[in-house]
Protein backbone atom coordinates (compact mmCIF):
# COMPACT_ATOMS: atom_id res chain seq x y z
CA UNK A 1 0.00 0.00 0.00
CA UNK A 2 1.76 3.57 -1.06
CA UNK A 3 1.16 6.18 1.82
CA UNK A 4 -0.12 9.30 1.36
CA UNK A 5 -0.17 16.67 1.16
CA UNK A 6 -1.76 19.20 -0.25
CA UNK A 7 -0.58 20.32 -3.55
CA UNK A 8 -2.66 22.78 -4.96
CA UNK A 9 -2.67 26.26 -6.70
CA UNK A 10 -5.97 28.20 -7.74
CA UNK A 11 -6.73 31.96 -8.13
CA UNK A 12 -9.80 34.05 -6.90
CA UNK A 13 -13.11 34.03 -8.31
CA UNK A 14 -16.48 36.02 -8.02
CA UNK A 15 -19.96 34.15 -9.67
CA UNK A 16 -23.11 36.16 -9.63
CA UNK A 17 -23.94 36.97 -5.77
CA UNK A 18 -21.77 34.38 -4.70
CA UNK A 19 -18.26 35.80 -2.55
CA UNK A 20 -15.49 36.32 -4.30
CA UNK A 21 -12.69 33.67 -2.68
CA UNK A 22 -9.23 32.59 -3.01
CA UNK A 23 -6.78 30.23 -1.39
CA UNK A 24 -5.53 32.92 0.97
CA UNK A 25 -8.84 33.74 2.21
CA UNK A 26 -10.85 31.01 4.23
CA UNK A 27 -14.76 30.94 4.35
CA UNK A 28 -16.22 30.63 8.11
CA UNK A 29 -18.95 28.28 7.75
CA UNK A 30 -22.15 29.52 10.44
CA UNK A 31 -22.11 27.39 13.40
CA UNK A 32 -23.25 23.76 13.39
CA UNK A 33 -26.20 23.20 15.15
CA UNK A 34 -26.19 20.40 18.33
CA UNK A 35 -29.81 18.76 17.94
CA UNK A 36 -31.55 17.12 15.47
CA UNK A 37 -32.86 13.74 15.01
CA UNK A 38 -32.16 11.49 17.14
CA UNK A 39 -29.19 8.79 16.55
CA UNK A 40 -31.95 5.89 16.29
CA UNK A 41 -34.06 7.81 14.22
CA UNK A 42 -31.26 8.63 11.93
CA UNK A 43 -29.93 4.75 11.64
CA UNK A 44 -33.66 3.83 11.19
CA UNK A 45 -33.60 6.49 8.20
CA UNK A 46 -30.40 6.28 6.01
CA UNK A 47 -30.31 4.63 2.97
CA UNK A 48 -28.55 5.12 0.25
CA UNK A 49 -29.73 8.01 -2.28
CA UNK A 50 -28.08 7.77 -5.99
CA UNK A 51 -31.14 10.32 -7.52
CA UNK A 52 -31.11 14.36 -6.82
CA UNK A 53 -33.26 17.22 -7.78
CA UNK A 54 -31.67 20.19 -9.11
CA UNK A 55 -31.91 22.14 -6.01
CA UNK A 56 -29.30 23.91 -3.96
CA UNK A 57 -27.81 23.48 -0.31
CA UNK A 58 -27.26 25.30 1.79
CA UNK A 59 -24.20 27.33 3.52
CA UNK A 60 -26.05 25.60 6.90
CA UNK A 61 -26.46 22.34 5.59
CA UNK A 62 -22.64 22.62 3.98
CA UNK A 63 -21.99 23.23 7.52
CA UNK A 64 -23.15 20.89 8.96
CA UNK A 65 -22.27 17.66 6.90
CA UNK A 66 -18.66 19.04 7.34
CA UNK A 67 -18.57 19.38 10.79
CA UNK A 68 -20.16 15.79 11.04
CA UNK A 69 -17.44 14.37 8.94
CA UNK A 70 -14.35 16.06 11.06
CA UNK A 71 -15.24 19.02 12.89
CA UNK A 72 -13.50 19.60 16.36
CA UNK A 73 -15.92 18.44 19.13
CA UNK A 74 -13.89 19.19 22.22
CA UNK A 75 -10.06 19.15 23.66
CA UNK A 76 -8.00 17.26 25.76
CA UNK A 77 -4.73 19.48 26.67
CA UNK A 78 -4.13 20.97 23.66
CA UNK A 79 -5.76 18.46 20.93
CA UNK A 80 -8.49 19.10 18.71
CA UNK A 81 -10.83 16.04 19.57
CA UNK A 82 -12.64 15.55 16.62
CA UNK A 83 -16.28 14.08 15.51
CA UNK A 84 -14.77 10.53 14.10
CA UNK A 85 -12.79 8.57 16.24
CA UNK A 86 -9.12 8.12 14.95
CA UNK A 87 -6.15 6.00 16.02
CA UNK A 88 -4.11 7.71 18.67
CA UNK A 89 -6.30 10.84 17.57
CA UNK A 90 -3.43 11.16 14.81
CA UNK A 91 -6.01 12.04 12.34
CA UNK A 92 -4.91 11.59 8.69
CA UNK A 93 -8.33 12.07 6.87
CA UNK A 94 -8.92 15.55 5.00
CA UNK A 95 -11.98 16.05 3.37
CA UNK A 96 -12.56 18.10 0.21
CA UNK A 97 -15.99 19.93 -0.82
CA UNK A 98 -17.03 19.54 -4.64
CA UNK A 99 -19.39 22.18 -4.11
CA UNK A 100 -21.45 22.54 -7.75
CA UNK A 101 -24.52 23.78 -5.77
CA UNK A 102 -24.25 25.19 -2.48
CA UNK A 103 -26.57 28.91 -1.68
CA UNK A 104 -24.07 31.83 -1.78
CA UNK A 105 -21.12 29.78 -2.65
CA UNK A 106 -19.06 30.21 -6.00
CA UNK A 107 -18.59 26.17 -7.22
CA UNK A 108 -15.61 24.81 -6.72
CA UNK A 109 -13.68 22.46 -4.86
CA UNK A 110 -12.84 23.44 -0.81
CA UNK A 111 -10.73 21.63 1.65
CA UNK A 112 -12.71 21.51 5.32
CA UNK A 113 -10.50 23.14 7.86
CA UNK A 114 -11.80 21.78 11.46
CA UNK A 115 -9.47 24.45 13.32
CA UNK A 116 -12.05 27.37 12.87
CA UNK A 117 -14.49 25.18 11.17
CA UNK A 118 -14.19 26.56 7.46
CA UNK A 119 -13.25 26.11 3.89
CA UNK A 120 -10.63 27.18 1.96
CA UNK A 121 -10.70 27.23 -2.21
CA UNK A 122 -8.84 24.68 -3.85
CA UNK A 123 -9.94 24.47 -7.56
CA UNK A 124 -12.51 27.32 -8.96
CA UNK A 125 -15.77 26.18 -10.97
CA UNK A 126 -17.85 23.32 -10.79
CA UNK A 127 -15.86 19.89 -10.89
CA UNK A 128 -19.41 17.66 -11.21
CA UNK A 129 -19.23 16.00 -14.34
CA UNK A 130 -15.15 15.63 -14.00
CA UNK A 131 -15.81 13.96 -10.71
CA UNK A 132 -18.21 11.66 -12.35
CA UNK A 133 -15.75 10.59 -14.78
CA UNK A 134 -13.41 9.48 -12.40
CA UNK A 135 -16.00 7.61 -10.18
CA UNK A 136 -16.09 5.07 -13.45
CA UNK A 137 -19.12 7.15 -15.47
CA UNK A 138 -21.29 7.11 -11.90
CA UNK A 139 -23.60 9.42 -12.13
CA UNK A 140 -24.41 10.41 -8.82
CA UNK A 141 -21.39 13.39 -8.47
CA UNK A 142 -22.77 14.68 -11.61
CA UNK A 143 -26.45 15.19 -10.33
CA UNK A 144 -25.46 15.76 -6.90
CA UNK A 145 -24.95 19.43 -4.88
CA UNK A 146 -22.10 18.72 -3.30
CA UNK A 147 -20.04 15.65 -2.88
CA UNK A 148 -16.76 14.85 -0.53
CA UNK A 149 -13.78 13.13 -1.13
CA UNK A 150 -11.90 11.71 1.79
CA UNK A 151 -8.40 11.67 1.53
CA UNK A 152 -5.19 10.52 3.79
CA UNK A 153 -1.89 11.91 4.89
CA UNK A 154 -0.74 8.34 5.86
CA UNK A 155 1.99 9.56 7.73
CA UNK A 156 0.46 11.28 10.46
CA UNK A 157 -0.35 7.72 11.34
CA UNK A 158 2.01 5.43 9.89
CA UNK A 159 4.65 7.63 12.20
CA UNK A 160 3.14 5.93 14.97
CA UNK A 161 2.12 2.62 14.00
CA UNK A 162 3.87 1.85 11.02
CA UNK A 163 2.27 -0.54 8.40
CA UNK A 164 -0.52 -1.31 10.94
CA UNK A 165 -1.41 2.43 10.18
CA UNK A 166 -2.40 1.81 6.98
CA UNK A 167 -5.49 -0.48 8.26
CA UNK A 168 -6.38 2.09 10.99
CA UNK A 169 -6.58 4.70 8.56
CA UNK A 170 -8.77 2.95 5.96
CA UNK A 171 -11.10 2.20 9.04
CA UNK A 172 -11.49 5.79 10.37
CA UNK A 173 -12.28 6.61 6.28
CA UNK A 174 -15.84 4.08 7.32
CA UNK A 175 -15.80 5.83 10.37
CA UNK A 176 -16.24 9.39 9.05
CA UNK A 177 -18.49 8.18 5.33
CA UNK A 178 -21.09 6.77 8.64
CA UNK A 179 -21.09 10.01 10.35
CA UNK A 180 -21.41 12.08 6.79
CA UNK A 181 -24.15 9.43 5.97
CA UNK A 182 -26.38 9.76 9.58
CA UNK A 183 -25.89 13.78 9.22
CA UNK A 184 -27.55 13.37 5.69
CA UNK A 185 -30.42 11.82 7.23
CA UNK A 186 -30.57 13.81 10.05
CA UNK A 187 -31.24 16.74 7.57
CA UNK A 188 -33.59 14.83 5.09
CA UNK A 189 -30.72 14.59 2.14
CA UNK A 190 -29.45 11.66 0.14
CA UNK A 191 -26.62 10.50 0.37
CA UNK A 192 -24.57 8.00 -1.06
CA UNK A 193 -20.98 6.64 -0.07
CA UNK A 194 -18.71 5.82 -3.79
CA UNK A 195 -15.50 3.40 -3.93
CA UNK A 196 -15.12 2.61 -7.46
CA UNK A 197 -12.99 5.31 -8.87
CA UNK A 198 -9.99 6.10 -11.07
CA UNK A 199 -7.34 6.52 -8.19
CA UNK A 200 -4.73 9.17 -10.64
CA UNK A 201 -7.83 10.44 -12.28
CA UNK A 202 -9.36 11.71 -8.66
CA UNK A 203 -5.95 12.30 -7.13
CA UNK A 204 -5.61 14.72 -10.20
CA UNK A 205 -7.97 16.49 -10.07
CA UNK A 206 -8.24 17.31 -6.63
CA UNK A 207 -4.58 18.12 -6.95
CA UNK A 208 -2.75 15.77 -4.69
CA UNK A 209 0.05 13.29 -5.80
CA UNK A 210 -1.30 10.30 -4.68
CA UNK A 211 1.75 9.22 -2.74
CA UNK A 212 2.14 11.42 0.50
CA UNK A 213 -1.48 12.04 0.09
CA UNK A 214 -4.13 10.07 -1.52
CA UNK A 215 -8.05 9.47 -2.00
CA UNK A 216 -10.44 6.89 -0.11
CA UNK A 217 -13.54 7.72 -0.84
CA UNK A 218 -16.41 9.69 -2.14
CA UNK A 219 -19.69 10.65 -0.58
CA UNK A 220 -22.39 12.41 -3.09
CA UNK A 221 -25.17 14.40 -1.41
CA UNK A 222 -28.03 16.02 -2.97
CA UNK A 223 -32.25 16.39 -2.00
CA UNK A 224 -33.65 13.66 -2.85
CA UNK A 225 -35.69 13.62 -5.84
CA UNK A 226 -39.77 13.37 -5.56
CA UNK A 227 -40.73 10.31 -8.21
Amino acid sequence: MKPFILAISIGSILLGSCRAVSRDQPIDLPEPALRGLSLEEAILARRSVRSYSEDSLSMTELSQILFAAQGITGRRGDLALRSAPSAGATYPIEVYAFADRIEGLAPGIYRYLPEGHGIELVKAGPHGESLTEACLGQSMPEEAALSLVLTAVAERTTSRYGDRGIRYIHIEAGHVSQNICLECASLGLGAVPIGAYDDQRLDSLIGIDGEEEMSLYVNSIGRIREN
